[in-house]
């Protein structure tokens, strides 16, 4: 009898989910750049911090502390004509063994007005065993718009021993100016691919990786100087200019000398300090 009564007092607990959503928008007036409209929800977050340029820095956050299975987060930023912004994240995104279930999910959406500029620079995304994600990310340019986008990944922590060799990692970026797409790369990291991991057409035995997209003009006139810095010890690089687009890729057999590379790159292109959370 006393085990029925348990039975029927002890709730069924399901895991917990994280959702968050965080939207800014900003609009150019006299010249100075402004924020228009902010929404955040959840365990999505927004931060402003007060650069000593003109300008903003938007910096997103995810309160959770990092994403399984079946988290849901979203990211968008809508700029006006003529708005310049640089936006990146608080911290490194961890996504975490998801014990089998739904993958996590996140949705990345930005808007930039004719004439304006986006530097999306997100800090790495690390994968521990076991993860699944899902990402996609999205900028829309409108008329003589322009972006620098990156997006680092790191399989696992390497002073911590860690050895990434299951996990579900789908990633989609797209660029697109007035409808047209300029850009498009997927990304797939799977159980299937890892135990391939050596093969110089996967990732060489690398377990950090980046990519680097600029879209804009006279991409050109950057090439000889950027392609002369990516000689960062322990990290392989490449990098061309076609068709208004800058593509560099990078491989490493660790996230420290990719980051390290990625600053150096990010120095030379923006001709800027990094966002201040980037600084080491």
């Amino acid at each position: 009898m006393g085990a029925d009564v348990a039975k029927i007092f002890q709730p069924e607990l399901g895991m917990q989910r994280s959702h968050g959503r965080a939207h800014a928008r900003f609009g150019c007036a006299r010249g100075r750049v402004g924020l228009r409209d902010l929404r955040q929800e959840g365990s999505a977050k927004v931060l402003l911090p007060r650069p000593d340029t003109d300008v903003p820095e938007v910096v997103f956050l995810n309160t959770s502390g990092g994403l399984t299975a079946g988290d849901q987060l979203a990211f968008s930023l809508t700029l006006g004509a003529g708005c310049r912004v640089v936006s990146t994240t608080q911290t490194a995104e961890r996504a975490y063994d998801a014990g089998g279930g739904l993958p996590a999910r996140v949705q990345v959406s930005h808007q930039v007005g004719a004439g304006g500029w986006l530097d999306w620079l997100p800090q790495e995304t690390i994968l521990f065993q076991g993860a699944a994600l899902q990402r996609h990310s999205e900028i829309n340019l409108a008329k003589d718009a322009g972006c620098l986008l990156l997006e680092a990944v790191v399989l696992g922590r390497a002073a911590m021993g860690e050895t990434v060799t299951r996990l579900q990692f789908h990633d989609r970026r797209i660029i697109r100016r007035q409808g047209r797409v300029m850009w498009i790369e997927p990304l797939r990291l799977d159980d299937a691919v890892l135990a391939g991991s050596d093969r110089p057409a996967l990732l060489a035995g690398a377990r950090a990786l980046a990519s680097l997209v600029m879209v804009g003009p006279n991409l050109g006139d950057v090439l000889g100087p950027l392609r002369a810095v990516l000689d960062e010890p322990g990290v392989q690089a490449a990098a061309s200019v076609f068709e208004g687009r800058l593509v560099v890729r990078l491989l490493a057999a660790d996230g420290w000398p990719l980051r390290r590379q990625i600053l150096r790159v990010l120095a030379l292109l923006r001709q800027a300090p990094p966002p201040r959370v980037w600084q080491m």
